[in-house]
């Protein structure tokens, strides 16, 4: 099955420093009919203001993705890590028996990213925060950029799941086919560009739900960029 939810049909929020729309029920948004996919319980898709962002706050037992799509982001968190992950970057923090940090654009631009969580296979794990580029080896099209699977890349990002993160930008015309195991789901969004997925149209920033198939095949009608993540 393959089922896509155009952007103009996520859920919505607009705090004025914060545009935010949400793939699955957050926050204020409830749809009973969309609680995640398998382990992947959180995709926002966050547009922020230049010099605001989200003040420090906790969370626990989630691993949670930042892919960054414009500008920069400043990390700072209680275990005393300060970083800044760019566009072209993705960050991963642990939030196991919990942890306490901020995000904050603190640039001239807007930042755009995509927050994804994913719950953890095992609670109350040390709490962690890393970062790397989105440049690296591809893996059918699509390089393999956070994993915590047991076939993921040495350069990969660790997470304390059965899931992995996988993106990439493809050409016009150009495919990219992501196979699937037993029991497993994905969900994918192009954060640019309008692709196929086996022959279905799916607009920029849609969201696509892919379960019991047994490969799917990505087309890009024009420059696309895709995110995908597959999970239990």
């Amino acid at each position: 099955m393959i089922a896509v939810t155009p952007f103009e049909q996520l859920g919505r929020f607009n705090g004025g420093w914060l545009d935010a729309h949400y793939h699955f029920s957050f926050a204020d948004y409830l749809d009973r009919n969309r609680m995640g996919v398998g382990a992947l319980r959180v995709w926002n898709d966050d547009r922020v203001l230049p010099h605001t962002g989200f003040d420090m706050h906790p969370h626990r037992d989630f691993e949670i993705i930042t892919y960054l799509r414009r500008g920069a982001v400043t990390h700072q968190d209680s275990l005393g890590n300060r970083g800044v992950t760019r566009a072209g970057q993705v960050q991963v923090m642990s939030a196991g028996r919990g942890i306490v940090h901020s995000e904050h654009n603190l640039e001239d631009e807007d930042l755009e990213l995509f927050q994804i969580w994913i719950r953890p296979n095992a609670l109350g794990v040390e709490p962690r925060w890393e970062t790397r580029s989105t440049a690296g080896g591809a893996n059918g099209g699509l390089a393999t950029l956070v994993s915590g699977r047991a076939d993921a890349p040495d350069d990969a990002l660790f997470i304390h799941a059965d899931a992995e993160l996988r993106a990439g930008v493809l050409a016009a015309g150009e495919t990219a086919i992501h196979t699937f195991g037993t029991g497993r789901h994905a969900y994918l969004v192009p954060a640019r560009g309008t692709t196929e997925v086996n022959g279905t149209t799916v607009p920029t920033r849609a969201g696509v739900y892919v379960t019991d198939v047994d490969a799917i095949t990505i087309r890009a009608v024009a420059e696309a960029e895709v995110v995908l993540v597959d999970v239990p």
